[in-house]
Order: C-alpha cells, then structure tokens, then sequence
C-alpha cells in the first residue's frame, strides 16, 4: 500500500472513530448528560418554522406543502440506540394514521459516506427519509441531542416542541397524547 493509500486510510479510520464517539455524547445528551444550544425562537401555537426534506430518492418535502397535514419532523441517527428503539413505533404510528392525515419526515444525522447504512433503515420504514446535510431545518436549532422531534399541526403550528421534552424519543402513550388528538382535531384550512 502506498504511503498516500495508508495515510487516507488512517484518516478515516480517525474520522470513523471521532465520529462514534461524538455520536455517543450526542445520544448521551439527549438523557441529561450534556446541553447545547436549543432553538429559542420556537413558540407553541405560533407558526412553525419551515423545514424541507430532500428524501434519499431526492424528492423534496416541505412542510409549507403539508399546510393541512399534522406532520412530525423527526431528527435521528443510525448510530443513535434510542432512535433505532423509536424508528419502528412511529412507523407503525405513521401507517395506521396516514389517513387521518398524518405525514412524518425523517430527517437523519448521518453522512454521505453512511448512506447505505441510512438506506437499510429507511427500507423498514413507512415514511420519507433524508439525509439532513441535504435537507433544510435550520428554525429547529442545532441538533444535540437524538432522538428530537416537532409535531405541525394541521394550520402549520409547532404544537410539540422536542426540545422540551424530558425522554425525548417517542413512545406509544406520548404519540396517543400529542398527535392523535391533532389528528382528531379540525382541518385548520
């Protein structure tokens, strides 16, 4: 191998490396045991800041588009454990509810270079996914902690802020007492 193969292959060994642990602070925080910056300006019942998901087949999604949908934008990670706990139920959620209106963009921290690991995920799944280094949702903060996920309601209003949330992954009796009642709730057209 040449010294130039060796070298590009050590750094990605590194890259590999910082990049687990720097995936483990990011779930690690999502738990209590770090803080970063939050997306202050988010308001319950205010508007929602827009987010567009380019989905892995490349598609865009907007979420100005799904005026009259109740959408969850959720923020996730392959290597993040609770996002993979997480990722099943709200498929399910998002299958049984699609036609109550229900729209679920997926929105993965991942990289380029983890796309086939992104891919075999998405292919379990119900809804859209996209890598958030081609997507935009810039009204949500910095992403620091995994899972986090904002629930639009039908007129487009943040009415479920991630970042307040305790034990930020869904569960199946958080889903019943946030977004079914959006669902169940008037059109907001």
């Amino acid at each position: 191998m040449s010294d130039r193969a060796q070298s590009a292959s050590l750094c990605l060994t590194r890259r590999a490396v910082i990049q687990r642990v720097c995936a483990w602070g990011v779930c690690a925080a999502g738990y209590g045991l770090g803080s970063a910056a939050q997306a202050d300006e988010l308001r319950l019942g205010q508007p929602a800041p827009e987010a567009t998901l380019v989905t892995l087949d490349g598609r865009q999604l907007s979420t100005a588009a799904l005026h009259g949908q109740v959408v969850i934008l959720s923020f996730w990670a392959t290597w993040c454990v609770p996002c993979r706990d997480e990722l099943p139920l709200l498929s399910r959620y998002a299958t049984d509810h699609a036609a109550q209106g229900l729209t679920v963009l997926a929105f993965s921290l991942d990289t380029a270079d983890q796309l086939a690991d992104v891919q075999k995920v998405a292919r379990t799944l119900s809804f859209p996914v996209g890598l958030l280094e081609r997507s935009s949702a810039p009204g949500y903060g910095r992403m620091w902690r995994l899972p986090v996920s904002f629930t639009i309601d039908r007129a487009g209003r943040l009415a479920e802020n991630g970042w307040k949330e305790k034990q930020p992954a869904w569960t199946a009796q958080r889903l019943e007492e946030v977004v079914t009642p959006l669902l169940a709730g008037d059109t907001g057209k």
